[in-house]
């Protein structure tokens, strides 16, 4: 089995709304805050430029923080498909290598399939940590 294959994640939500609505949900600053955050106590902040090339900045003031993510933006593609790098600014959390996430919008009977792949951890331990992390902000979506 290839390590990359491994060090990968994939995550499966149905959210009862539109890909439309759900996509905004993962685009739109303010809605995003809401929900991209383990914490649901947490103050979080979002700024994003959307579209191919533009970046994203994630900042989420919890204990033992504030952690940072960001990225860059390769596909956009509303309301299907984004496609974007994934690293966290402080030096603490850092990967050192930018992991790349996908997610998915795809109509089905009663709302929308969310499908979330996010590959490219440097160690299992990065991999488990954003799995953990991932499946609690999308209880939240």
């Amino acid at each position: 089995m290839n390590p990359e294959t491994v060090r990968a994640l994939q995550l499966r939500k149905h959210v009862a709304a539109s890909p439309e609505e759900v996509f905004d949900a993962w685009t739109q600053p303010e809605r995003m805050a809401r929900w991209c955050c383990p914490d649901p106590n947490a103050t979080v902040d979002v700024e994003i430029d959307l579209r191919v090339g533009g970046a994203f900045m994630i900042r989420m003031h919890i204990e033992g923080g504030p952690y940072t993510a960001s990225g860059t933006y390769r596909e956009v593609e509303r309301p299907r498909r984004l496609v974007y790098t994934w690293d966290w600014q402080e030096e603490a959390h850092r990967m050192g290598v930018d992991t790349v996430v996908t997610v998915e919008f795809t109509p089905v009977d009663g709302g929308t399939e969310v499908t979330l792949v996010h590959e490219g951890f440097p160690t299992e331990d990065a991999r488990t940590g954003h799995e953990e992390g991932w499946t609690a902000c999308l209880a939240r979506l």
